[in-house]
């Protein structure tokens, strides 16, 4: 009985199948369903599929819905912008995403209402920011004025055929205005076709840029100014929206996101329209050979340097020269016999020395030799991993310089900062990291070191001090060529803080302290007797600031009756 069971179950198995075949059908040829175009993105409240996602580090709990205060309808939305200092951000911010992508292609502006407790200014508002990292067609305004009343805001869509599926509704960040924090309400943000947005006018950044073959730069400055009844609004658009193009495609190529890889030697001039409208501003790119010099040859002891690269001193251990975190390349060249790092695709590179961190707490200075394309950016930025040399737990620091001179374009740059000028740095006793951010996307680096600048050189006096020209009778000389000396005991006493020797000035006799903080002088055998006088002398040379803070004080004891300074 089992077995025959069992085949009844197998044939109408296969029955089922021959059935589903039969029915199946080729849908290759079918179009896909087209992504909604619902224009709404916050009425009432929200939309359909529609959320609220904070950016990172806005204030949590800035948005809400607000019942009391409308400009049409039950409710709005309520964004509380923090004050400086508040604990649960530092701004608001944010993207209204969608979960179901939209084509907003018939569309011509994103509009919204909005109205602030007080007159202010919207830091940033727009679309097509999604909060995943990789939005492609984001599009903003910046410094949309408040008021305290209702006004519409109109952001024209750059391309509106680009935006055919699209996730990101809307986004805006603000922070405080002079430290202080307020209320802004916005409300009605939605897609519409308006019909009177003219006068498209695209733009991109006109630069002039250098760089060696392999290296990359980017089109900056992507922006379309409308005409909007009658006033200009300017749109920062994403380089997506625009469409590249190289005079030269042996020396420039481009990318559809606006990035200009260096190919071949030459120059080439990329130029780019937004649809059919061509675009003002050009970006000319020359292309370089790399260096032939070696950078400088340092010329510092040793004992004074903590070095992390250099052909002339020791190194200390460094555990990674491009981290896996930044934005860079790294690779070992040699220039002129001489090793040398080389970065490119570079817009901030992070080094790392965990394993060992470095003590530069006796040290000074920070040193680099750098050969930059381009000088309009270059910072330097150390991280302390603090008394436990880990991350985490609380004590770490770090602080960032920006290198705003002695940068030459095209040549080995020094660079020396002191040590001083990293004042975000609690301590230099555990360096853990270096990050470099540059705006020349190919960059070379030698001689990275820490050292110690040796202390200037003791100026001394080269002229004698002034020789007196009071009578002998009306003076009693402790010490000088000019007047018969009384005796002295001692000119540093064992209980001062101060080297004495005595030494000459241009044949003068002289008194020189050195390590100086106070001396003793001692004339107790015999004491002197200054009743009938009415004044002190004191002939003194210093190269030491003697401007306020600074003093100099002299006290004088008599055995008798209270001192005096």
């Amino acid at each position: 009985m089992h077995p025959r069971s069992s085949s009844r179950h197998v044939v109408a198995l296969v029955g089922v199948s021959l059935i589903l075949a039969a029915c199946s059908r080729d849908i290759s040829s079918l179009d896909l369903a087209p992504f909604p175009s619902e224009p709404d993105v916050f009425g009432d409240g929200y939309a359909a599929g529609v959320s609220f996602q904070a950016f990172a580090g806005s204030k949590v709990d800035a948005v809400a819905i607000d019942p009391s205060i409308k400009f049409r309808g039950t409710s709005s939305l309520k964004i509380t912008i923090p004050s400086v200092g508040d604990p649960t951000g530092s701004y608001a911010g944010g993207a209204f995403v969608s979960n179901v992508a939209r084509d907003l292609s018939s569309y011509d502006a994103l509009t919204f209402y909005a109205r602030a407790s007080r007159s202010a200014t919207l830091d940033v508002s727009g679309f097509a920011n999604d909060n995943t990292g990789e939005s492609r067609f984001t599009a903003q305004r910046a410094g949309v004025p408040l008021t305290t009343s209702w006004q519409k805001v109109v952001i024209p869509l750059p391309l509106a055929g680009k935006l055919v599926e699209e996730r990101g509704m809307f986004f805006f960040a603000e922070g405080p205005e002079n430290g202080v924090g307020y209320d802004l309400w916005i409300d009605e943000i939605r897609f519409e076709t308006l019909g009177t947005i003219r006068n498209t006018r695209p733009a991109i950044a006109s630069a002039t840029l250098s760089d060696e073959v392999g290296g990359t730069v980017n089109v900056t400055g992507t922006t379309v100014t409308f005409d909007v009844d009658g006033r200009d609004v300017l749109v920062e658009a994403a380089a997506n929206y625009f469409t590249f193009v190289s005079s030269n495609a042996a020396v420039a190529a481009v990318t559809p996101t606006g990035a200009i890889s260096v190919v071949g030697p030459g120059s080439a001039t990329v130029s780019a329209t937004l649809g059919t409208t061509p675009a003002v501003g050009a970006v000319t790119i020359n292309a370089l050979s790399p260096p032939t010099t070696a950078a400088p040859t340092p010329t510092r002891v040793a004992a004074d340097v903590v070095s992390l690269f250099s052909n002339a001193y020791t190194n200390v251990p460094v555990d990674r020269w491009s981290t896996d975190w930044d934005m860079a390349d790294v690779s070992d060249v040699l220039i002129a016999g001489n090793a040398t790092k080389k970065y490119t695709k570079l817009s901030f590179a992070g080094i790392e020395f965990i394993s060992r961190t470095v003590n530069a707490t006796a040290m000074t200075h920070l040193h680099l030799n750098v050969f930059l394309r381009n000088t309009a950016t270059f910072r330097v930025k150390l991280v302390n991993f603090g008394a436990n040399g880990v991350f985490g737990g609380g004590d770490d620091s770090e602080h960032e310089v920006s290198v705003s001179s002695g940068l030459t374009a095209n040549a080995w740059s020094t660079v020396e900062i002191p040590l001083s000028s990293f004042t975000g740095l609690n301590a230099r006793g555990n360096l853990a990291q270096m990050i470099i951010t540059s705006s020349s996307s190919t960059l070379y680096l030698d001689n990275v070191y820490f050292y110690k600048a040796p202390p200037p050189p003791v100026s001394v006096p080269t002229t004698a001090a002034p020789t007196p020209t009071r009578p002998a009778s009306s003076v009693i000389s402790l010490f000088s060529d000019a007047y018969t000396n009384v005796p002295v005991s001692t000119w540093s006493a064992p209980w001062d803080d101060a080297d004495f020797e005595d030494v000459r000035i241009a044949g003068n006799n002289v008194k020189k302290y050195t390590n100086f903080t106070f001396a003793g002088i001692e004339f107790t055998a015999p004491t002197i007797n200054a009743t009938a006088m009415t004044g002190f002398h004191v002939d003194f040379w210093t190269p030491d600031a003697t401007a306020l803070p600074a003093t100099f004080k002299i006290k004088l004891v008599d055995f008798r009756s209270e001192e005096h300074t």
